[in-house]
């Protein structure tokens, strides 16, 4: 293969060195066949300088931004600023509060700028102070914050739980009055238990499936159907706790949710009772019990779901448990011989 220009004749090219040299490969780049360099023209050369050291700031300016941002947000600790507001400037310092959490989980959903955040302090200001916080909107952008920093972000997922986040996201999503609260503090236990162990460790020595078993058997939908989504993904990553979650009786509390009036929310269930009997024989003597009466249970629910394309999902777990728990045996003995 021919080096350099056309026919090989010119020497190769060697990488831009400095601003000028980046500039200049700017104006020559996309052409199949370089021309002569020409000079640039002072109006153009002044343009491309502008925008490349805008682009080259902007990075420094998001930074600044959330030293801002988290200038606004120190001075919070729950409860003792009301003391001498007026209601509207309480009102205006709630507002620029939120405002300031709003455009730093905007920015940190870059994950060098996550990493910045927490070298600011920022998440210990979460943790000590606003999760917390007597506000409810400044509770679930909090915990969202901590999530979307959190996301595959190992450092971040670190700090988060050396400084305590799982207990008091755990608390929330079991307590907390808000349905916002509940779900971002959801959003934000996923991000510190999904492909980390030591959240992992964390979130059981809490008892952390008990809190998301509750979770899962509350009247909020969202929150259940990413409940049982969550403790499906745990199940299919984590298939070592599947002796551990039958002892704690989940068989028997998944097909009581299955036994509720009929949603969406069923299809994530069966998927979580798929996960939890498949390869693991325990979990399908317990499905074969005869007080569950799952079998029966599942053939009304394939006969219910029959020719409805919306839910073809349930219908493929449905079939899937009965496979597992109830024709299996009978099929694997047939293959054996």
């Amino acid at each position: 293969m021919a080096e350099g220009g056309a026919g090989g004749n010119q020497p190769p090219r060697e990488p831009p060195r400095n601003l000028q040299g980046l500039l200049q490969m700017a104006v020559t780049a996309g052409n199949a066949e370089p021309a002569p360099m020409e000079p640039m023209s002072d109006e153009r050369r002044q343009w491309l300088q502008e925008a490349m050291v805008e682009a080259f700031r902007g990075q420094v300016d998001e930074v600044e931004q959330m030293k801002e941002c988290l200038r606004l947000l120190e001075p919070s600790t729950p409860g003792a600023e009301r003391g001498g507001e007026s209601s509207e400037e309480a009102h205006s310092d709630l507002e620029n509060r939120e405002a300031a959490l709003d455009l730093l989980a905007e920015l940190c959903e870059n994950l060098d700028n996550a990493a910045d955040f927490c070298k600011l302090e920022g998440m210990r200001l979460l943790a000590h102070r606003y999760l917390e916080h007597e506000e409810q909107e400044l509770r679930w952008r909090a915990a969202h914050l901590v999530g979307t920093c959190a996301q595959n972000v190992p450092k971040v997922q670190e700090q988060a739980l050396a400084l305590g986040c799982m207990r008091k996201l755990l608390k929330l999503l079991d307590h907390d009055p808000s349905e916002a609260v509940r779900i971002k503090a959801l959003f934000a236990i996923s991000c510190l238990v999904r492909a980390q162990e030591a959240g992992l460790q964390q979130f059981l020595r809490l008892d952390g499936f008990s809190v998301l078993m509750r979770a899962m058997q509350s009247s909020v939908q969202k929150l259940k159907v990413k409940s049982a989504f969550l403790l499906q993904n745990l199940l299919i990553n984590h298939p070592e706790q599947k002796e551990a979650l039958c002892s704690m009786g989940m068989v028997q509390q998944l097909v009581a949710l299955i036994r509720s009036e009929h949603s969406t929310f069923h299809e994530h269930v069966l998927g979580a009772l798929c996960s939890l009997v498949t390869d693991f024989p325990q979990g399908v003597r317990e499905c074969q019990e005869p007080d569950l009466a799952l079998e029966e249970l599942l053939k009304e629910r394939c006969r219910l779901l029959k020719d409805q394309e919306e839910f073809q999902e349930e219908l493929d777990f449905c079939e899937a448990l009965l496979r597992l728990c109830f024709h299996g045996q009978t099929d694997d003995n047939s293959m054996d011989r």
